[in-house]
Parts: structure tokens; C-alpha cells; sequence
């Protein structure tokens, strides 16, 4: 499958303090679904879309995802034959058809700005986001990325995953306003970062799939700290809202917050049932 979405980003530097103490020396994205940490299944998603170019931001103590996504020659040569074997074979063919780089975001300002410490891996091209904690599932059909590149291709602007939230829960998220071009696509208008309930400007919410066009790495630039002094891609998203350039998708799919207690319980229980049907 050949796409014109070439390259995925995973931001992957923030602490998951949420899921401490587990996270204190492990990284919240390979914290496992079943047997399969959070990024991988990121990964995977992104492969789904023809995406075979993995960048990724890392920081301090995250070495564990460049040691998952590496040969383990000790590994395989110990379970080399034996029934343990095949439980390696989807992330043997990652690392063998998939091209991995890394780079460090040294300091903590929000998603916006690790969007930007990626624009080194990325170039001067349209390129796909997915914060893997944010674990999504499509069990009748295509992957949201898959469904967003599909998009992407028809409007060539960038595209955000959206899903409507309880209006008491907008405070959690990016939300955004705007025209209806179809039931399911909006030419986006209004986008408020983590408004609270009385503020938004509806209930629908900005998830963690992205498509973004490479002139946001200049926007991105020029984007003060908004709300917790953060970098927000929700504000220099708006800049191209302004000029009718993104456009919200409402996915087919299930959608898990990993990124909480509640939500990764919910993704667990989820996928181990999946896995018995």
C-alpha cells in the first residue's frame, strides 16, 4: 500500500507520573496491553496506514524503547526453536521493515513543542502523530490511521481524530468547532485547549491521531506557552483552522485513554476478551 503519508511521529518524553511508581524506571509507552507494550501497538497501527518510517521522541530514562524496537541476539538464541519463538515474530518484522530514528526532547513544554523536537526526523513533508497512550482499535474494518490517511488524501489539509466526550470531561481535552461537511468530516473552525464545561465550544474532542501538514513546525514556532505554560498543538492548530486548512474526522473505532488507571484496565480487559473470540 502506497501512501502519501510516508512518516509517523510518537511523542514519548513525558514522565507518565499517573503511573507511578510503575513509571519510574519504566517508560509509560511500553507499559504492556496483554504482552504487547503501548508503542507497539502504535507502531502496528501506523504500519495498518503504510506508514513504514517510525520517528520518535524520546527523553531521559527511555532507553527501553530503542531495546525494544533492536535485535536481542542473547534473546533469540536462548529461545531459538522452542515454542517461545513465534511470540517474537511481530516485532522481529518491525524491526526488520521499518525504519526507527530517535531524538531527544530535553525539556518537558507540552505537545506542541515535542511535535516540534521532531521536525529534525520528519523534513519538509505531510507526516502522521499518534500518542500511544491513546490505544485504538477497529475490529471490523480499517485502523483510524488508515482511515485518516484515506482523508488526508481527499483534503490534503491536516486532519484530526475526534470523539465526542461528555461535556463535563472537555476540561481533559482539545475541542473543536465548526461546519459539517459530511456527518462524519467538519471544517474546522474554533479550537480551545482543556476548556472548562461552560467554555467549550462543544463536546467534541481532539484524540490522539493526528495529520499535520509540515507548515505547522513554522507555526509551532511562533505559538506562545498557552494553558500550564505548555506549547499547545491545539493553538497552532488553530492558526490553520483560521484559514480553513484542518478539518476533525470522526473515526470508526474504539478509543482507550491509557494514559489512566481506568482507561488501561478498560484496554486490557478489552483486548484479553479479543483475544479469546
Amino acid at each position: 500500500m502506497k501512501t502519501s503519508v510516508r512518516k509517523c511521529l510518537f511523542p514519548a518524553a513525558g514522565y507518565g507520573t499517573r503511573f507511578l511508581p510503575a513509571t519510574k524506571a519504566i517508560p509509560k509507552e511500553m507499559l504492556p496491553i496483554l504482552t504487547k507494550p503501548l508503542l507497539q501497538y502504535g507502531v502496528e497501527e501506523a504500519r495498518s496506514a503504510g506508514i513504514d518510517t517510525m520517528a520518535i521522541v524520546t527523553g531521559r530514562g527511555k532507553r527501553a524503547i530503542e531495546d525494544h524496537f533492536d535485535r536481542s541476539y542473547e534473546l533469540e538464541l536462548q529461545i531459538n526453536g522452542t515454542s517461545k519463538e513465534e511470540l517474537m515474530t511481530e516485532i522481529r518484522d518491525i524491526v526488520k521493515n521499518c525504519t526507527i530514528s530517535y531524538t531527544r526532547q530535553v525539556e518537558m513544554k507540552g505537545l506542541g513543542h515535542a511535535i516540534l523536537t521532531g521536525e529534525t526526523l520528519i523534513g519538509d513533508e505531510p507526516f502522521a502523530v499518534i500518542l500511544a497512550d491513546d490505544l485504538c482499535d477497529n475490529a471490523d474494518g480499517e485502523s483510524v490511521l488508515a482511515q485518516m490517511v484515506k482523508m488526508y488524501n481527499i483534503y490534503r489539509c491536516s486532519i484530526v481524530a475526534v470523539e465526542e466526550v461528555a461535556p463535563e470531561d472537555t476540561n481533559k481535552y482539545g475541542v473543536v468547532a465548526g461546519e459539517f461537511i459530511t456527518p462524519n468530516i467538519m471544517r474546522v473552525q474554533n479550537m480551545v485547549e482543556k476548556p472548562d464545561p461552560k467554555d467549550a465550544p462543544s463536546n467534541l474532542a481532539i484524540i490522539g491521531r493526528y495529520i499535520l501538514t509540515p507548515d505547522i513546525f513554522d507555526i509551532i514556532k511562533d505559538v506562545k506557552p498557552g494553558k500550564g505554560g505548555e506549547i499547545q498543538i491545539t493553538d497552532a492548530l488553530l492558526e490553520q483552522a483560521k484559514q480553513g486548512r484542518v478539518v476533525a474526522f470522526k473515526f470508526q473505532g474504539k478509543r482507550f485513554d491509557c494514559g489512566s488507571v481506568d482507561g488501561f484496565v478498560a484496554a486490557t480487559n478489552y483486548f484479553y476478551t479479543k483475544s479469546k473470540v
